[in-house]
């Protein structure tokens, strides 16, 4: 049994206990993927990751992204928050302002800006309007009516995110879904705040995975509702969207597009450092 640094960390603030945890486990060599399984499926977080050396000579680390029920061959919060904890651990990049890591999608590129980090949204895998069968789950499994929903799309990056866009903020954060009814649904809802305000759009992801629930705050689904709302002109070409609000987070997310990319930043915070026995 050898120790491993471990750090778990909160992404999405500046603040601890308002953001999306992320367990992170350095030096993950020799461990084996059943070993990193029951690892993420002990902390119970909604990603745990492991850091690694690269295979790829253009990136600087390699990482690899569980839930506890899947592996996930990308996810927005445990890129920064991996990051964030191989930067404070001493890792080294070769740019001075951005860092590149390796995963299953491939090559995702960091941007370094003061304490903040923002990595280059990924392209979606799958796009366009959702399926009208799909769709009319949805409506049941939020109690919602056809009417309530203004637009709607696939937006998956790898983790499989489904969205719909609803009239106000206010609509997104009183809903209530039915978890059973949302099975195998990863869904992502987006309405706008009325201006004045620190963020201009309310998001939530919920996530039909095992008994279902809600993640805190997240990247990769605010990375792609980004491409889809700056692409169609419905956000502005930077924004700041809230995230975690009904589960007591404060979650911020800042999207902001640069010619083609769109990139995705938020501050984190080391909570817990320590050894992993495994």
């Amino acid at each position: 049994m050898s120790a491993r640094r471990f750090t778990q960390v909160d992404v999405f603030t500046d603040t601890p206990l308002l953001g999306n945890p992320l367990a992170v486990v350095h030096d993950a060599q020799g461990l084996t993927e059943a070993q990193m399984a029951a690892f993420a499926r002990w902390t119970n977080l909604s990603e745990t990751t492991f850091l690694l050396p690269p295979t790829d000579p253009a990136a600087d680390y390699r990482v690899r992204i569980f839930t506890p029920h899947r592996e996930l061959p990308f996810a927005g919060h445990p890129t920064l928050g991996s990051c964030h904890a191989w930067l404070e651990a001493g890792g080294v990049a070769r740019a001075a302002d951005e860092v590149v890591q390796q995963c299953a999608v491939g090559l995702i590129r960091i941007r370094r800006a003061g304490a903040r980090l923002a990595f280059a949204a990924p392209p979606c895998l799958r796009s366009g309007p959702l399926e009208d069968e799909l769709l009319a789950r949805i409506v049941a499994a939020l109690r919602l009516r056809r009417a309530d929903i203004v637009d709607h799309q696939w937006v998956d990056n790898g983790p499989g995110w489904s969205a719909i866009r609803l009239t106000s903020a206010d609509a997104v954060l009183a809903l209530q879904p039915d978890w059973a009814a949302l099975a195998g649904i990863k869904l992502g809802v987006v309405g706008a705040h009325a201006a004045g305000g620190d963020a201009q759009f309310e998001v939530r992801a919920l996530v039909g995975e095992g008994p279902g629930y809600e993640d805190p705050v997240t990247g990769s689904l605010n990375a792609s509702l980004a491409q889809w709302l700056i692409g169609s002109g419905i956000a502005p070409d930077t924004y700041v969207a809230a995230q975690g609000a009904r589960l007591a987070r404060a979650g911020r997310v800042h999207l902001a597009r640069d010619g083609d990319t769109v990139w995705v930043g938020g501050s984190s915070v080391s909570c817990v450092r320590g050894e992993l026995a495994l």
